[in-house]
C-alpha cells in the first residue's frame, strides 16, 4: 500500500512539474513572437494593399450618370441592358454621357459593341476619361480616312482606332481592329516615381500603348461614353445612322 502511494504521489508530482514547464515555455513563445514583431522596421512588414472595391454601372439604368451631348438631340436610351448611342446621318451630332463622379488612378473599362460603321463617315465611338481639353485620354473608333487606312492596310471588314492623350503631352496611336465585335477597352492610369500619371491603353487586355503624362492626381477624370460625328475620322459627312451598343462600363481603382 506504502508503495502504492509513494507511486501515485510521483505520478502526480510529475504531472504538475510537467504542466508548469509547458505553461513557462508556451509564455515565453509569446513573448518572443511580441518581442520579433517588434523588432521588425515598419518598412519590411508585411501589410495588405489597400484597393477600392471593382465599380461597376451594368447599364439597366443610367444612375451616376448624366448627359454631356454637346451638337444634337441626345439621342441614347437602355436597350436589353445595353447603353445604346447614336447620331444622325447629315449632321454634326455629338452624343455624349458622363459619370456623376470624377477618378483618378486605377483602371477603367468599357464593354462596347463595335458595328459595321459607314464607309468613310465622319464618325466616332468615344470611350475616353475628361477633365478638360487639354487632360483628355481616349479611345475612338470609326472608319478614318483613305489615306490612313492604306498606311495601315486596313481591309474592307476593319476599323480604326486612336488611343490618345489629347495635351499634356499630345500623343496618338492608331491601329485596327474588326468591325462588328464586342471589345472591352481599357485606360490603366498609374504613377511613376515622380508621381506623375502613366497611361496605357489596352483592348481585351492587349496593350496598344503607354504614354508618361505631365500631371497626377490633382488631375481627376469623369468616364464618357459616346457617339460622336467629327471631321478628322472619315473622308465625308456621314451618310448614315452610326451606333454603338456599351455593354458596361467598371473602374477599379487603387
Amino acid at each position: 500500500m506504502l508503495k502504492n502511494y509513494y507511486k501515485t504521489a510521483s505520478l502526480a508530482l510529475g504531472m504538475l512539474l510537467f504542466s508548469c514547464a509547458s505553461e513557462d515555455i508556451i509564455e515565453k513563445n509569446q513573448n518572443a513572437t511580441t518581442v520579433s514583431d517588434s523588432s521588425i522596421p515598419t518598412s519590411l512588414r508585411k501589410s495588405t494593399p489597400r484597393v477600392t472595391p471593382l465599380k461597376t454601372w451594368d447599364f439597366n439604368d443610367l444612375n451616376e450618370w448624366e448627359d454631356a451631348t454637346q451638337v444634337g438631340n441626345p439621342n441614347y436610351w437602355i436597350e436589353n441592358s445595353n447603353l445604346r448611342i447614336f447620331t444622325n446621318p447629315n449632321t454634326w451630332e455629338r452624343v455624349k454621357i458622363k459619370s456623376v463622379a470624377a477618378y483618378a488612378t486605377g483602371s477603367y473599362s468599357w464593354r462596347v459593341f463595335v458595328p459595321a460603321m459607314g464607309e468613310g463617315d465622319m464618325a466616332s465611338i468615344g470611350a475616353f476619361l475628361y477633365n478638360n481639353d487639354t487632360h483628355e485620354l481616349d479611345f475612338e473608333i470609326g472608319y478614318g480616312d483613305q489615306v490612313l487606312r492604306e498606311e495601315l492596310n486596313a481591309a474592307p471588314d476593319e476599323l480604326i482606332v486612336y488611343t490618345t492623350s489629347q495635351a499634356n503631352p499630345y500623343h496618338s496611336f492608331q491601329s485596327k481592329l474588326k468591325r462588328e465585335n464586342w471589345y472591352t477597352l481599357t485606360i490603366d492610369l498609374s504613377l511613376n516615381a515622380k508621381k506623375k500619371y502613366v497611361a496605357t491603353w489596352k483592348i481585351d487586355n492587349q496593350i496598344l500603348s503607354t504614354r508618361t503624362l505631365t500631371y497626377g492626381t490633382n488631375t481627376k477624370f469623369k468616364i464618357f461614353c459616346s457617339v460622336e460625328n467629327l471631321s478628322f475620322m472619315g473622308d465625308h459627312i456621314p451618310y448614315t445612322q452610326n451606333y454603338a451598343l456599351f455593354d458596361w462600363v467598371t473602374f477599379q481603382g487603387n
